[in-house]
């Protein structure tokens, strides 16, 4: 394959993935309204498009201005953008729609695609009503996601379009404006103490941003037609453990704040039950990446294509290092230093 058509392409995962594939000498075409800036307004190997991905009349309108190899699409956020774009783009020689492990409708673990190697078992995917497919809420994202894949199982089973899906965990790294891991590396770098709701062991599986780049343009050049991939970290940990890694990864971080630890043994997790954060009208749920239920992605499928996943360490130094380097702190997803230091007065008086 030699050129990509990348519906989005400058903000988070589709940043990445446009670096991805120049890294491996693709011509890059990106299309999207340009409300957010672009970072490869000067390099001559991306062309940009102009348009709303939600005008039909746009989306193929640029189709029509050259023929690409893969098509990916990033911004998906309703069926009906999806059964769009899959005929709109029915030449390419490869559609990859990022969808993601929110789409599952079921609790198992871990969530798999089904087809690896005559293995038919699949973890069944969320119902999406008429009235969720135009939604935009986030409470019907996975719904949305979901009825997306069907949308590209169906183009491939009906039209032949080798049409696939990707579904990514929760995706960090460098440029990650949900600012969620942003969080819990500024609690570490500014507190000696950090709260965690629960015992430490929640776990929800994270995916590096390069990582889900580079599975898009596997999938596109390997995957099968009509399939779903999980992207996610080869090596899961819980939430104690990554704030451990995120610790030792501030010790060796060039531009490290002075409070910011020296590794993960300076750093005190002090775990909070639901009763104990109940004290200053906290709950788990207040804190951002932590799961009741453990969510868990089978990637055997994608690594069966030849796909790689960056060393959790080397991730993580990465994200931490693009942190310090920015202004993010997370703050949107803080549930308020005040409140955690009344619990913590009265875990101290236990």
């Amino acid at each position: 394959m030699d050129s990509a058509f990348v519906i989005g392409g400058t903000r988070f995962i589709g940043r990445h993935l446009v670096e991805d594939l120049l890294a491996h000498d693709y011509e890059v075409t990106i299309f999207n309204r340009g409300n957010h800036e672009n970072p490869f307004a000067d390099d001559d190997r991306v062309t940009h498009v102009e348009g709303d991905r939600t005008d039909d009349a746009d989306l193929a309108s640029a189709a029509r201005e050259s023929a690409y190899d893969a098509v990916f699409d990033m911004v998906a956020y309703q069926p009906r953008a999806v059964r769009t774009a899959t005929r709109v783009f029915d030449d390419a020689d490869a559609y990859v729609y990022v969808s993601s492990g929110a789409a599952y409708g079921a609790e198992e673990i871990p969530k798999r695609e089904g087809a690896l190697q005559g293995r038919d078992e699949a973890t069944a995917l969320a119902s999406c009503t008429g009235d969720q497919a135009v939604d935009d809420s986030h409470e019907t994202y996975g719904n949305r996601k979901a009825e997306g894949d069907r949308a590209v199982f169906a183009a491939a089973e009906e039209r032949g379009l080798r049409a696939m899906a990707v579904r990514p965990c929760i995706v960090y790294g460098p440029d990650d404006y949900t600012e969620r891991l942003d969080f819990w590396i500024d609690r570490v770098a500014e507190y000696d103490r950090v709260v965690v709701p629960g015992d430490g062991t929640n776990v929800w599986h994270r995916a590096y941003v390069e990582d889900v780049a580079s599975a898009l343009r596997v999938v596109a050049e390997n995957g099968a037609a009509g399939e779903a991939y999980n992207v996610g970290d080869r090596r899961l940990v819980t939430l104690e453990e990554m704030i451990d890694l995120i610790a030792d990864c501030l010790g060796d971080a060039a531009d490290a704040p002075a409070s910011a630890p020296d590794d993960a043994g300076d750093v005190e997790v002090v775990h909070a039950s639901e009763r104990e954060l109940s004290i200053a009208d906290l709950s788990a749920d207040d804190y951002v990446l932590y799961r009741d239920y453990p969510h868990v992605l089978d990637t055997e499928k994608l690594a069966a294509l030849g796909w790689e996943a960056t060393p959790l360490r080397e991730a993580m130094q990465r994200s931490v290092d693009d942190h310090l380097a920015t202004d993010r702190d997370g703050s949107d997803h803080d549930p308020g230093r005040d409140a955690e230091t009344a619990v913590l007065d009265v875990l101290d008086t236990l």
